[in-house]
């Protein structure tokens, strides 16, 4: 029976005849009434949810605010110390401007680009976030399954709550497998080995973290793994991997973090695998060049989200320092910050080779799990697309300086 005549049958048992059951869903306003309605066992009136669409990462970010724990809304929006560069990152995008040309014959758009060999459908990619069924019971598993539906590649963070084992097998679709280093080596040499098993096609090596930034948001929320809820990949290696909180009750960060660590790793880890190598975390030009010395596949600019220190140049400021330093030897990647198609426009203008996403995608799996990510990333490119269009670049490889307002000749 469907759910609102069963209601009024249970609050009205007198007037639920058949001939009024009968002109009741014949009626108009049925359906209408009959999406706010709950089973008869519930007997509080439901809470009727807004029906205005989710239509920008925006709407998603206000929509996944109301469903979140205040400890995990804080871990995920927050940044480190008074969030300066948090906001930078963002205000940055937002003070370029696009320089729009007209009739240039922008009928067939194509963003599909080759990137380590691989042909793909477009420029974004999903960045590693930890901790994903703080969001979702799914977790992680319905974040690749969205990454899957839009032919995005998804990437699996060593602090991931379902195994990489498990996310690989769920999906067909490729996959990256990001990499964290903790003191012991044996460690990150089985969660190399364990990647390429399961078919990973690159390796992102995390430069920026040797410890955790001031991150008082998560100090004040007292940010830590609920019971139910651990880092499976670690699962193997000891408990305090798997549940250690991020900082200790005297603030002291985790130790699951090497802050010993030096180019000397990197070229350990380039040892330990045949994969692509992308070091991510780079912001200055002179450790580009480094990382040209020791032998990586490719970089990707981050600030990790604004988390670690503040008062950095957000990404895409410290992105054209970086492709001009890697020189056209290796791609250039690029996250933070990016919460509209113009953004992924801006950052391709500027020399990225591709962009990722972090907390975009995380807000649409926080509101309806795959679907969430997949939709997130649908208006993203759809963003894109018509910023392609509008700006007479009917191809990536058209996208340079010029579609900048400043940088465009008269």
């Amino acid at each position: 029976m469907p759910r609102f005549l069963t209601l009024v049958q249970f609050e009205f048992p007198e007037l639920a005849t058949k001939g009024l059951k009968f002109k009741l869903k014949r009626h108009p306003i049925f359906a209408r009434l009959d999406a706010f309605s709950v089973p008869h066992s519930n007997c509080a009136m439901p809470k009727r949810r807004s029906k205005t669409p989710l239509v920008s990462v925006s709407d998603f970010e206000a929509a996944a605010e109301a469903e979140l724990s205040t400890m995990a809304r804080e871990y995920l929006q927050s940044g480190a110390a008074d969030e300066i560069t948090l906001r930078r990152n963002r205000s940055i995008y937002d003070s370029l401007l696009l320089k729009p040309r007209v009739l240039r014959d922008v009928n067939h758009l194509d963003t599909s680009l080759t990137l380590f060999g691989a042909k793909l459908q477009h420029p974004l990619l999903l960045s590693p976030t930890a901790h994903q069924k703080l969001f979702h019971k799914d977790g992680e598993l319905a974040a690749a399954a969205g990454a899957a539906q839009t032919q995005t590649i998804y990437t699996i963070s060593s602090f991931s709550t379902v195994s990489i084992e498990k996310i690989a097998a769920s999906t067909s679709h490729p996959i990256w497998f990001q990499l964290y280093t903790p003191p012991d080596r044996a460690v990150s040499s089985d969660l190399i080995h364990r990647a390429e098993k399961c078919g990973a096609k690159a390796i992102l090596l995390t430069v920026d973290t040797p410890v955790l930034g001031t991150r008082n948001r998560e100090m004040r929320s007292n940010f830590h793994l609920p019971r139910g809820i651990i880092r499976e990949n670690l699962r193997k290696y000891g408990v305090g991997l798997t549940r250690e909180a991020h900082f200790s009750s005297t603030g002291v960060a985790t130790t699951a973090l090497d802050a010993s660590l030096t180019w000397e790793h990197v070229d350990w880890v380039r040892s330990q695998t045949k994969l692509p190598l992308l070091l991510k975390g780079i912001l200055a030009a002179e450790d580009t060049k480094l990382a040209l010395d020791h032998g990586v596949d490719g970089i990707v600019v981050s600030n990790h989200g604004a988390r670690n220190l503040d008062t950095t140049p957000s990404t895409l400021e410290a992105l054209p320092g970086v492709v001009a330093a890697a020189n056209g030897k290796i791609p250039v990647l690029i996250d933070g910050g990016i919460r509209r198609g113009t953004d992924i426009f801006k950052a391709l203008a500027l020399g990225a080779a591709a962009t990722l996403i972090g907390r975009p995608y995380v807000y649409g799996l926080t509101v309806s799990g795959s679907a969430g990510v997949a939709r997130v990333i649908e208006i993203l490119l759809s963003e894109l697309r018509a910023a392609m269009a509008l700006c007479g670049t009917p191809s990536l490889s058209s996208i340079d300086k010029s579609v900048l307002w400043n940088h465009a000749a008269a």
